[in-house]
C-alpha cells in the first residue's frame, strides 16, 4: 500500500476516494521504564524508553490505518498525518489520511514517472 503525506501521488491518478481512514492506539509505560526514564531525565537528552514506546505506537497506528484502508478496497492513502495527545498517564497516537484507489500512469502519458511506467507495464488490464 502506498502511503504519502502529500495530496497527490506522483505518477498516479486517483480513480476513487474511499474516505477518511484512521488507526489509533493508546499506550502506557511500565513502572520500570518510568523509573529508568526518571533518572535519565536528570541529565537531559533523549529518553530511549519513551522513544521506543512512541515509535511502536506510530507503527501500530499506521498498521491499523492501512488495514482499514485495505478493508475498504484502497491501494493507497494520501494526506496521511499523525496526531498525538496525552490522557493522564497515557499517550495517544492517531494516524489518519484519505483512502483512495490510485492507478499508475503509463509511459508516454502526461504525468508518468519511471516508477509508475514500470508498474503500469506490469499491471494487467482489467
Amino acid at each position: 500500500m502506498i502511503v504519502v503525506t502529500s495530496n497527490e501521488i506522483p505518477g498516479y491518478r486517483v480513480q476513487a476516494v474511499l474516505g477518511e481512514v484512521m488507526g489509533l492506539t493508546v499506550r502506557s509505560t511500565n513502572i520500570g521504564s518510568n523509573f529508568t526514564a526518571g533518572f535519565r531525565s536528570i541529565g537531559g537528552g533523549e529518553i530511549p524508553e519513551y522513544t521506543r514506546i512512541v515509535d511502536e505506537s506510530r507503527h501500530e497506528a499506521m498498521r491499523r490505518m492501512t488495514a482499514e484502508a485495505a478493508q475498504r478496497g484502497a491501494n493507497a492513502i494520501v494526506a496521511m498525518r499523525f496526531d498525538t495527545g496525552a490522557i493522564g498517564q497515557f499517550s495517544e497516537v492517531c494516524a489518519y489520511g484519505t483512502a483512495v484507489i490510485a492507478e499508475p500512469i503509463a509511459a508516454g502519458e502526461p504525468g508518468a514517472t519511471g516508477q509508475s511506467a514500470q508498474i503500469a507495464a506490469q499491471t494487467p488490464l482489467a
